[in-house]
């Protein structure tokens, strides 16, 4: 008897309940497919009207002037991706080396509290972290770190001109501020989920607990670890309330940190209320579009780095 046969006659007796959550789930699937798609069609009719009226150029122009209709969205563009590297690289150092030490070194009297301490961090409102980054940070950026900054690195053009306080210095660490929990809490899980036969089998070697954590754990969890600066970087290039009040609102492109920017998302929170002309908003909405867009290739460049490193593991095996 050939195993289809077995497999048609097996498939009979599969309860009613299971075939009711197998089309659930289906349903569920075709749901968040047909939203994404709805999305997608939402935003491209919103802004046909700019996307007619500027073509591809819109992209790569840097002009942004409402009141003679002119629009381009390439400060928005350098504003979000400079705001979220520095936030990615500076969440991904600490949110890493965090996880490390709650899930390999911290006894569990202190992880524990720690643990709940930096996930609530995820709980605090954006709005909060933006009132705090213009009354705290900005300041301190201004009086502190940016004169440090420019003391030792000041000859590199990242760290040149005016100190304002608000730009995209202050924009990326209050948004690495935002994503450090992301980073921590999923790193941490992917790293305490490691079997403890490595950690016994490194430590027979003689290594250290250091050396096991940096060389074996580290490396072996790297993928999830990576799956998660990846969905911490996702809500960096999204986030709107918080960054709308520190970055300065300014669509320029300056190669200084401490110059004032736009991002894809502030832009449409800070002016699609005083919007007045079609032209106004569907090149706002375009903005939106374009921001879709971006997401969607970050997340589809992280999906084939992680399909590649697993290849790459399974091929050294």
């Amino acid at each position: 008897m050939t195993a289809e046969p077995r497999f048609r006659r097996l498939a009979r007796f599969v309860s009613p309940a299971d075939r009711g959550f197998a089309a659930i789930v289906v349903a569920g699937s075709t749901l968040f497919a047909l939203l994404i798609l709805g999305l997608f069609a939402e935003l491209a009719l919103g802004s046909w009207p700019s996307i007619k009226a500027f073509g591809p150029a819109f992209i790569w122009k840097s002009e942004w002037d409402p009141i003679a209709s002119k629009f381009g969205a390439l400060p928005m563009i350098y504003g979000t991706v400079v705001t979220s590297l520095i936030a990615i690289v500076l969440a991904a150092f600490i949110g890493i080396m965090a996880a490390t030490f709650l899930a390999e070194f911290a006894p569990r009297w202190l992880s524990t509290p720690l643990s709940f301490l930096i996930e609530l961090l995820a709980a605090v409102p954006s709005v909060v972290y933006g009132l705090w980054g213009l009354f705290v940070l900005a300041p301190f950026v201004r009086t502190t770190i940016g004169p440090a900054l420019q003391h030792i690195l000041g000859w590199l053009p990242l760290f040149s001109g005016p100190i304002y306080g608000v730009g995209m210095l202050t924009g990326g660490i209050i948004l690495a501020l935002m994503i450090v929990p992301t980073v921590t809490a999923i790193s941490r899980d992917v790293i305490a989920a490691i079997p403890g036969d490595l950690r016994e089998a490194s430590a027979s070697l003689g290594t250290t607990k250091w050396e096991t954590a940096t060389r074996v754990v580290l490396p072996a969890a790297k993928v999830g670890i990576f799956g998660a600066c990846v969905l911490a970087l996702g809500r960096a290039l999204g986030e709107t309330i918080a960054v709308t009040m520190v970055i300065g609102n300014r669509p320029a492109i300056s190669a200084s940190l401490f110059a004032p920017g736009y991002t894809l998302a502030s832009v449409i929170a800070n002016e699609f209320t005083e919007a007045t002309t079609s032209i106004y908003i569907s090149s706002l909405i375009e903005l939106g579009l374009i921001l879709f867009f971006v997401s969607m290739i970050v997340n589809g460049l992280a999906r084939l780095m992680i399909w590649s490193v697993r290849g790459s593991e399974r091929t050294a095996v």
